[in-house]
């Protein structure tokens, strides 16, 4: 299918994700669709470590997409910016930032696994940012492979509206080709190794054996289509049937809408589905032009307090919004990747980053892939490039005229949940290590570095154990450092369990000048429901005044809180934060010279520090969602494992296939628990078990002993979930 000539520049334009599981295949999709483009002139391969966009060297070692990675290539007169992302959760932050900027996605499933744990989860992503999606159901030549299992297992679980364009031509090895549903022709591949192939898809028409499954499949998808496309019911109500381009709009309508879900299939490895799945992204993907304007609040320095938002067309005559998504801090520079929603860049421009409140000065202009960059004059709406010469800008940051601000939102951070401490072997290479953990911060916003003010060690926080060991890792071969790494850590909380009524709190001190007086009194109460403290689902903190009076002048009522809310860093079961909780000001006295906002925050601080420990309080700890596949002969002794490791079983499916189906166990299991369990699992299963963990929230943790109430429960970091 070929698109007709455009005017507008920005029509031609995809900025394209590819989402899925570890494993599924993104990058090996990524690597054929630059080599189907010409963009490269060799095929790489993740097993040998060749690919484009698994450049870094972990990556290549651990066979795995760590780090998201842009590349850019043209097809059949459209330009395509393409971000191939990480397919494990502890990564998940790099698939958010990049979903935030993209303008549409790939969904890639293994067609013998179908929707897999993480596929779930960045459907849900790409579900939260709007992002229209296509299915590729990829591996058909993998012997089990199904289309109509996974497509199921997409309808099942994802929820979408599936509309299947395609029928595949042979199955497992003998998979050879597809059946476009909606011109009716068979596009076919080289017989035989065709991972050396070079020759293109041969259209032809379709097989004798398929037509009549052809024809029963094309009459599906059109009554499927006209069900959710007025325009498609109207022909089809008027004719029985749906031409091909009436077809084909509507489909571009229901996926640039979220009606529906166009999928396609084939064997990325052995280059077969390619050039069409490249057809389907700009048929049915939208363009910057298809997309709302981007909308954001005023930012400018002029005091205004205007917060009003302001919509921006992708138009490169209008002035300059671009979003700062990812940076990379080189010893040789700062790369800063950007979108461009409107506007246009020069080298040499001064622009306002209005998230730093501060003027910078475009050095150069990048067009992106990978670890190679092509130099760019300027750079336009719709644009993904990278830029040199910022030095404020984070991950986040946005880009604006310094006549027209404007404030974006940011992507949004998952907090940290599992930590380990950090210490240079050497004491000389403490500041070289400190340096070497900002640029990591700077890099990856979900990694957190803080130093414990008991303990004076250095912390680093990160979405997962994995996530922590590559960041490490990144520090010694990139530093030379020699770093050794303390016992991870999990993120306690604490809350109230049962509260307290009509506690009395009075500050005073005198010091020979002017003194300081405030009295208050604080009911302390859990908040909302237990399961929602517990889980972080409901707000964490909760301030009310039922002072009546004026006993207590609005001004101190608000320093109250602000000193409730400092309270809320430490509790008092183990000095952790705490969470779930109401507190209101019911009573309080002044002085009429000794009182001030300073005294009542103190006062507020205080005050609630001691009504907690007169409080009953709950520890909790995090948990997650694991979601483990096993061959049915292991699910006894993984379920065993599980139960020694406080997981509660929410789930369990199976599914036959072969000499021994494979099940799929859903368990609830604190975090702590979890460290070493990749080892574990593979141990039980002979390697063939895999794992994935979402956190989920928290819960209670059972009577705490001396190492969890020190924050540093866990379990012997034996091994990585991957």
């Amino acid at each position: 299918m070929r698109n007709p000539t455009h005017t507008n520049p920005l029509a031609t334009v995809r900025n394209l994700g590819i989402l899925a599981h570890v494993d599924a295949g993104k990058t090996t999709v990524t690597e054929r669709i630059l080599y189907a483009t010409g963009t490269t002139h060799q095929r790489g391969e993740v097993h040998d470590g060749t690919t484009v966009t698994d450049f870094d060297p972990q990556e290549r070692d651990r066979g795995i997409t760590i780090f998201a990675a842009a590349v850019s290539c043209t097809w059949d007169g459209h330009r395509i910016n393409l971000i191939d992302t990480p397919g494990h959760v502890d990564f998940a932050d790099e698939v958010e930032r990049s979903l935030r900027v993209l303008d549409g996605a790939v969904a890639v499933f293994d067609a013998v696994a179908g929707v897999e744990p993480q596929s779930e989860s960045v459907w849900r992503q790409a579900d939260r940012h709007g992002v229209p999606r296509i299915a590729f159901v990829n591996k058909m030549d993998r012997a089990g492979a199904e289309l109509d299992a996974a497509v199921a297992s997409i309808r099942a679980r994802l929820h979408p509206v599936p509309l299947v364009v395609q029928l595949p031509i042979g199955a497992e090895d003998a998979f050879t080709g597809v059946v476009d549903l909606v011109r009716l022709r068979a596009l076919t591949w080289t017989e035989g190794d065709a991972v050396d192939a070079a020759e293109a898809a041969h259209e032809g028409s379709v097989p004798d054996g398929l037509r009549e499954e052809a024809h029963r499949r094309r009459r599906l998808l059109e009554e499927a289509v006209a069900e959710l496309h007025p325009g498609a019911l109207e022909e089809f109500c008027a004719t029985g049937t749906l031409d091909a381009g009436t077809l084909a709009a509507a489909l571009r309508d229901l996926t640039r809408s979220g009606g529906g879900v166009v999928v396609l299939c084939g064997s990325a490895y052995r280059n077969r589905g390619v050039e069409p799945l490249l057809d389907a992204v700009l048929a049915y993907l939208p363009s910057p032009l298809d997309v709302p304007p981007v909308r954001g609040t005023h930012g400018g320095d002029d005091g205004d307090g205007d917060e009003r938002e302001r919509e921006r067309a992708a138009d490169p005559a209008a002035p300059l919004a671009a979003l700062a998504f990812k940076v990379n801090a080189t010893a040789t520079g700062r790369l800063t990747y950007l979108r461009l929603y409107s506007g246009t860049i020069e080298k040499g421009d001064t622009v306002w980053d209005a998230t730093a409140r501060r003027t910078e000065r475009i050095g150069r202009i990048l067009r992106v892939r990978a670890d190679r960059h092509a130099p760019l004059d300027r750079a336009v709406a719709g644009d993904i490039v990278a830029v040199v010469g910022l030095k404020s800008a984070r991950a986040g940051s946005t880009l604006c005229a310094p006549s027209a601000p404007l404030v974006l939102e940011p992507p949004g951070v998952a907090e940290p949940v599992v930590s380990v401490a950090v210490e240079a072997r050497r004491g000389t290479d403490t500041g070289r290590l400190a340096s070497a953990l900002a640029r990591l911060v700077e890099e990856d916003p979900s990694l957190v570095v803080r130093t414990d003010r008991e303990t004076g060690q250095t912390v680093l926080s990160g979405m997962g154990e994995l996530h922590l060991e590559v960041a490490v890792e990144k520090i010694r071969r990139e530093q030379g450092l020699a770093v050794d790494v303390g016992r991870p850590r999990v993120g306690y909380r604490e809350t109230v369990g049962r509260g307290v009524s009509g506690f009395v709190y009075r500050h005073v001190k005198q010091d020979g000048g002017a003194g300081q007086f405030a009295h208050v009194v604080l009911d302390v109460e859990p908040l909302d429901t237990p399961d929602s403290a517990e889980s972080g689902s409901g707000s964490v903190f909760e301030f009310r005044s039922a002072v009546v009076g004026g006993r207590v002048p609005q001004e101190y009522v608000r320093a109250v809180e602000a000193g409730c809310r400092d309270a809320l860093a430490e509790g008092p079961s183990g000095g952790h934060p705490v969470t779930g909780l109401r507190v209101t000001l019911t009573d309080g006295a002044t002085h009429v010279k000794d009182s001030s906002e300073a005294a009542f925050r103190t006062a507020g601080r205080f005050g609630l520090r001691d009504a907690l420990r007169a409080c009953a309080t709950v520890l909790l700890e995090p948990v997650a969602e694991v979601t483990v596949t096993v061959p049915e002969d292991a699910v006894g002794g993984v379920l065993g494992d599980l139960a020694a490791r406080r997981g509660r079983v929410t789930g369990s499916d199976t599914r036959p296939g072969g000499a021994a189906g494979t099940a799929t166990v859903t368990a609830t299991v604190p975090l702590a628990e979890l460290f070493g369990y990749a080892t574990r699992l593979r141990s039980r299963t002979r390697g063939r078990g895999t794992f994935t963990a979402r956190p989920t929230g928290y819960a209670p943790a059972p009577d705490p002993s001396p190492a969890s109430a020190s924050g540093s429960a866990s379990a012997s970091a034996s091994g990585s979930a991957r």
